[in-house]
């Protein structure tokens, strides 16, 4: 049986995605993957990932802050909601879906301390729906989008999985609950599950397939990308007063198709040792401070963004720096885009071609 969308958004027409037998022998392995939020950000890069291992993908997305652009032709797309428990099992049955990256959700930290419940409703709640529908359905394998953010504060740096988990607002709250929902159903039901905790994502697909589209963004390389491509007047720098070498908060940044990839290699791993569930955080090691980035932005434009020198955020921690040993020894990943320029490059190479897409 063909896996065919029951909506279809804008002009996206999803093609037939045969998952049979054949198929199947000839990809060992490779399983039929359902993507949640496969039109967002990192969603969409994971699709990428996929598609390009030979993996049989289809995506969920409610479009809240994706776009239909960001999924491939020949990818079958539903337009719902992850808490569409029909729709889901539906998607289930008609791809043959035995594994799961989820991926939607909202991220937004500020948003989450002035509107909670929606981060505990769409983070929290929806995500309770989802693996409900895996385990009713009998899909045995759950990748999930975590965060660094669970860990608050960190005590020592670099941070290691092992750490206190002492978030500091709503959103990770509402990510730390859906990793303590996955331990507690794994250990109930025939289902493992890797919790990916993601440092400072960015940069773009290499190939110009999709970036960072979302209106408002956050994040310092997509703000500093817009502000060098006209779109902002300069970049708000939020404390100079840390305890860092220049003063500015100090983050671990990693390029999204390097995410991307450990995404596809920790689902290898869950197929390969279905008993096992893991917790990897997602970065490179090393930080660059708030400052260090914008003189590589401005290097790598050859101009100069204007920086409004901002106090500091509640909550912010002065440095933000993974400890990868975990991820590195459990899985065969090997970093393709550790530079810091080169990062922005894609950046900004995703932000001009955004132009001429919308």
């Amino acid at each position: 049986m063909p896996c065919a969308a029951r909506t279809v958004a804008l002009h996206h027409i999803p093609a037939s995605f045969p998952y049979e037998r054949t198929f199947r022998m000839q990809t060992g392995k490779r399983v039929p993957v359902l993507v949640t939020g496969g039109a967002g950000y990192i969603g969409s890069h994971a699709v990428l990932a996929l598609r390009d291992a030979g993996w049989p993908v289809a995506v969920i997305d409610n479009l809240s802050t994706g776009f239909a652009f960001a999924v491939p032709d020949g990818v079958p797309f539903y337009q719902g909601d992850i808490a569409d428990t029909d729709l889901l099992h539906k998607i289930f049955a008609d791809c043959g879906i035995r594994a799961i990256m989820h991926f939607a959700g909202s991220i937004i930290v500020p948003e989450s301390v002035s509107d909670p419940l929606k981060y505990y409703e769409n983070n929290t709640a929806k995500s309770r729906a989802l693996i409900a529908a895996a385990v009713d359905a009998g899909v045995p394998h759950f990748i999930f989008s975590s965060t660094a953010a669970t860990y608050g504060i960190p005590e020592t740096i670099p941070v290691r999985e092992d750490d206190p988990k002492r978030p500091i607002n709503p959103y990770g709250w509402s990510k730390l609950m859906t990793e303590q929902m996955l331990a507690d159903t794994a250990a109930a039901h025939p289902l493992n599950y890797c919790a990916l905790r993601y440092f400072n994502v960015a940069g773009a697909d290499p190939e110009q397939r999709s970036g960072q589209s979302t209106d408002g963004a956050t994040h310092l390389i997509k703000v500093a990308v817009e502000a060098a491509s006209g779109k902002r007047a300069g970049v708000s720098v939020y404390g100079t007063d840390y305890d860092t070498p220049d003063g500015t908060g100090v983050r671990d940044y990693i390029h999204v198709s390097d995410l991307a990839a450990a995404h596809v290699l920790a689902l290898e791993h869950l197929l390969l040792a279905p008993a096992q569930s893991l917790q990897l955080n997602c970065g490179y090691g090393r930080g660059y401070s708030v400052r260090e980035v914008l003189d590589a932005v401005d290097r790598v434009t050859n101009l100069s963004i204007t920086r409004a020198y901002e106090p500091r955020r509640p909550g912010d921690p002065a440095s933000l720096v993974s400890d990868t040993s975990r991820l590195r020894a459990t899985l065969p990943w090997q970093p393709a885009f550790d530079d810091l320029d080169l990062i922005i490059r894609h950046a900004l190479q995703w932000e001009r071609r955004l132009t001429e897409i919308r």
